[in-house]
């Protein structure tokens, strides 16, 4: 054994929703690279091979309790990464409602035991939460999936941003309570990332950023990019960090911040929910 192996995963089993496409499946190959057995949730067609494959439809409760049952126990790492983009009918159960469900289910059964980690998708979309708490947590006290979307329907919230503000105040707030249980949890906020998601928004989703790009000379990240800091935050090596949502986007918001790329600004401020 190496001091390197708290970064492996051999000998845990892992459990991609949202693996199918895009950054869940960098993810789920990545972790079976890493020495893990693999189980890939999905609506669609999963085609990692040596992978487990279980459909899924995050947007209805029965589906989600019919896949966990499937999937059985244990899983040392989540990883929560499926997410469709605004104009998809279930958008909000979809990106967070289905996964804050499954997640429940999992901990009711003690299939996330001491030393399990989750790692959820957000996005820049999600960075100003923390002025919207007072909101969302109204929205995360909603007990169950039928509470919660019907709290999305009164608040006409089935949107993208919101959905992904939800992601990081929950991870945020449930850092607390699961770390008393031995599980951690944390999330990514990748930049521009060439996914099919992506691509299907091209000049919305990867023309953001663009000019700070070309100054400094790179490329949209790809779906490996954003799955090694999401795999490294459920390996064992990042046994101290957990609750916060690790932006992923080569430097973009800090720049904004900071000024040091003053087209930056606008946009990171309003991100941030400073403007």
């Amino acid at each position: 054994m190496s001091l390197f192996d708290a970064f492996r995963y051999d000998g845990k089993r892992v459990l991609v929703v949202g693996g199918a496409t895009g950054m869940g499946a960098a993810a789920a190959e990545l972790a079976q690279a890493a020495g893990a057995e693999v189980v890939v949730m999905d609506f669609a067609e999963v085609k990692l091979p040596g992978a487990k494959a279980i459909q899924v439809n995050l947007a209805e409760q029965a589906s989600i309790d019919a896949a966990v049952d499937e999937c059985g126990g244990p899983v040392h790492a989540l990883f929560a990464c499926a997410g469709v983009a605004d104009g998809t009918p279930g958008i909000e159960k979809i990106n967070f409602i289905g996964h804050r469900h499954l997640i429940d289910r999992m901990r009711a059964a003690g299939m996330l035991s001491r030393g399990a980690a989750i790692g959820f998708i957000s996005s820049a979309a999600g960075l100003g939460w923390e002025a919207n708490l007072t909101e969302l947590k109204e929205y995360l006290d909603t007990p169950d999936f039928d509470s919660a979307a019907a709290w999305v329907a009164e608040h006409n919230k089935a949107d993208y941003l919101s959905t992904k503000q939800a992601i990081c105040a929950y991870v945020a707030r449930q850092a607390f309570s699961l770390l008393k249980e031995g599980i951690r949890i944390n999330a990514i906020c990748p930049g521009p990332t060439d996914t099919p998601l992506a691509q299907a928004n091209k000049d919305l989703w990867l023309g953001f950023g663009a000019d700070y790009r070309g100054e400094v000379g790179i490329e949209a990240s790809t779906p490996l990019e954003q799955a090694y800091p999401l795999v490294f935050l459920c390996s064992d090596a990042a046994s101290v960090i957990t609750g916060i949502t690790m932006i992923t986007d080569a430097g973009y918001i800090s720049s904004g911040i900071t000024d040091s790329f003053p087209p930056a600004a606008p946009a990171a401020l309003f991100l941030l929910g400073r403007m």
